[in-house]
């Protein structure tokens, strides 16, 4: 793959510990939002090299497939940890960079409590890194070699499905403007619903693409769900928040501000 440098800019940034999380839990927004024209992208913090099931590589080309499917035009995975990430300031920089570079207005994050440890922790650790992105004296500690850390090994997608690798060189502070957290598996009420109705089948094939994490397998058969269970459930859910929000299928989301209404007769969701 070339390795030059790849200018890309991202209205949406979805912010995940694992390859597949995002899939699970808002990849039809993801969907949707690409639909609309905006800029989508994916940051996963490790590789997945602790996992039960598959490895690193595999999950590394299942994510670019998945990637493909969603229409993102960028994603890339850190080097943390897998099941020991941290809250620590060089994990936070290693967002920062990653924020600055992409400048997204809308980062999505995972709920900050959540059953997986590295779940909880991408929720407190992106939030802490989207505050510091906006911080003038914060040192990323990028180097002036354009090949920059290995960790910040990134890929982009074109229409035709081609990747190329760039690398992260710094770039101004840069602050989200709005921070939104997947609750998909949080027992919360959601603040808002996105209606992902027409793109549900595409969803479903995008979780799909991890064959070595979904396929039905000896590894892991008494932890993960069976293959022809997979649909009814995420379909199932996916309905229950839909029916929430007076839709077919739809994705939960938590923002801790209060909201801002301006014409009371434009709310969505019938109240009665």
């Amino acid at each position: 793959m070339p390795t030059e440098a790849i200018d890309f800019r991202a209205d949406v940034l979805a912010v995940a510990a694992h390859r597949d999380d995002v899939e699970q839990t808002c990849g039809g927004t993801l969907l949707r939002m690409a639909a609309r024209g905006l800029r989508t992208a994916i940051l996963d913090l490790t590789q997945g090299e602790a996992g039960t099931r598959g490895s690193a590589a595999e999950r590394a080309s299942e994510a670019e497939e998945a990637a493909r499917i969603l229409g993102v035009g960028w994603r890339q995975a850190l080097t943390l940890p897998d099941g020991a990430l941290e809250n620590t300031l060089e994990n936070r920089v290693a967002i920062v960079r990653v924020l600055r570079r992409l400048r997204p207005r809308v980062v999505i994050l995972p709920y900050w409590q959540a059953r997986h440890p590295d779940h909880a922790v991408t929720g407190t650790l992106g939030y802490d890194a989207c505050f510091l992105a906006g911080l003038k004296r914060i040192d990323t500690g990028a180097p002036s070699d354009s090949r920059g850390p290995k960790e910040t090994t990134s890929a982009s997608w074109g229409g035709d499905g081609s990747s190329s690798v760039g690398w992260d060189t710094g770039a101004e502070p840069h602050r989200p403007f709005k921070i939104v957290y997947a609750s998909l598996y949080a027992d919360v009420r959601p603040s808002f619903v996105i209606d992902i109705t027409p793109f549900i089948e595409q969803r479903h094939q995008a979780l799909m693409a991890y064959r070595s994490q979904y396929a039905n397998q000896s590894a892991g058969s008494g932890l993960f769900v069976p293959e022809e269970e997979i649909r009814e459930r995420t379909f199932a859910e996916a309905r229950h928040y839909g029916l929430l929000a007076g839709v077919r299928y739809g994705e939960p989301f938590v923002q801790k501000e209060v909201g801002l209404v301006d014409d009371l007769t434009l709310l969505p969701v019938q109240s009665i």
